[in-house]
């Protein structure tokens, strides 16, 4: 095994990338209240480890025939939709929501919720919230 500080100074032992569609990914945050800081909300998370990837959801509400540039434009930031999500709602408006792996802090959240609301927004949609799944600790492999 080699000595700790061999470790520090050249790595060693990194996990492999978090897997959005993981079986035991859990909820650790959400908040679907426009008014709430991301702050408050990662506050009273339960569960959430503010040091590991998360899988960061925007659930948002757009016509069908606007999701392909809605897709594409979030794309660009490396969000991807969710397959097993994407639903009509009695309003007309197709539920899509939008993932990608990343750290969470309260003010890269708040600047990702204000740009999904934009963008949601711009395409005659709304963005209804988010939420973040980790492992469930219980499950996870160390």
């Amino acid at each position: 095994m080699a000595p700790r500080w061999w470790v520090r100074l050249f790595g060693g032992g990194a996990r492999a990338p978090l897997d959005p569609s993981a079986a035991d990914l859990v909820v650790v945050a959400a908040s679907f209240d426009d008014a709430e800081a991301s702050s408050t909300a990662l506050a009273r998370a339960t569960g959430w480890r503010s040091e590991a990837d998360a899988v960061l959801r925007h659930h948002l509400r757009i016509p069908a025939q606007e999701r392909e540039q809605v897709c594409a434009i979030a794309a660009q930031d490396g969000y991807l939709p969710d397959p097993r999500t994407d639903s009509s709602s009695p309003d007309g408006l197709e539920e899509v929501i939008l993932q990608r792996v990343q750290v969470l802090d309260a003010l890269h959240l708040s600047q990702e919720r204000s740009r999904m609301a934009g963008l949601a927004q711009r395409h005659n949609g709304t963005a209804d919230g988010w939420d973040a799944l980790q492992p469930d600790p219980a499950t996870e492999q160390r």
